[in-house]
């Protein structure tokens, strides 16, 4: 059962992770999480140092951890490998991808318009952040796959930066749009080239704002 329990919160953690729920710099109280969550602490710090493990939080003394926090060096490190494997993803997806994943898929971009609309941050994080990775789950490789979550992890909490301006969120879901019709063509270099500017587009920006803070 507590094994049962620590992998439960694991899993919500790695998730509020990938979609961007947490700031960088942010720290996480053990005692806090717990109390949120009606449990003990220990399933808690297990989870935690899991992630810690993971690369995706740092430790902090008193019993907390911390997201890491972004510079424009790290950010565009990771974007470099991003823009290669999450292309690569989209490419090998469009030929295997199934009618409900497609259906799944839809759904995201409609609630992610709803959402920008309405100013909906956290809506708008969770759906972005369930069609990339259904896409590429789609991919059929469990080691390509997992280096890909392994670098959202990292970078998830840094999304809400977007919405710092309001004609650039406004742009958010348009290379989905062209990546999806790709997808349901079953054009996979199209679907490609699509992800690859949503990637190179709002990561170009996120540069500069790093830039811009960091001197």
């Amino acid at each position: 059962m507590a094994d049962n329990l620590q992998d439960q919160l694991y899993q919500q953690l790695r998730d509020a992770l990938l979609a961007g729920r947490f700031r960088p710099g942010e720290r996480l109280k053990i005692r806090d999480l717990a109390a949120e969550w009606g449990t003990s602490p220990m399933p808690v710090r297990a989870a935690l140092q899991r992630l810690v493990a993971e690369g995706a939080l740092e430790s902090e003394p008193q019993r907390s951890v911390r997201v890491p926090a972004m510079t424009r060096e790290r950010f565009q490190q990771l974007f470099q490998v991003r823009l290669s494997l999450e292309g690569l993803a989209v490419e090998l997806a469009a030929a295997r991808i199934g009618a409900a994943e497609i259906e799944l898929l839809r759904g995201c971009i409609a609630r992610m318009e709803t959402a920008l609309e309405q100013r909906n941050v956290p809506a708008y994080l969770d759906d972005n952040s369930l069609f990339h990775l259904t896409l590429y789950r789609a991919c059929a490789n469990p080691i390509l796959l997992r280096m890909i979550e392994s670098l959202w992890l990292q970078v998830g909490p840094f999304f809400n930066r977007l919405f710092t301006e309001a004609d650039l969120s406004l742009r958010l879901n348009d290379f989905h749009e062209q990546a999806f019709t790709a997808l349901e063509a079953g054009d996979g270099k199209a679907a490609r080239a699509a992800m690859e500017q949503d990637l190179s587009f709002f990561g170009e920006y996120l540069l500069k704002l790093l830039e811009l803070e960091q001197g």
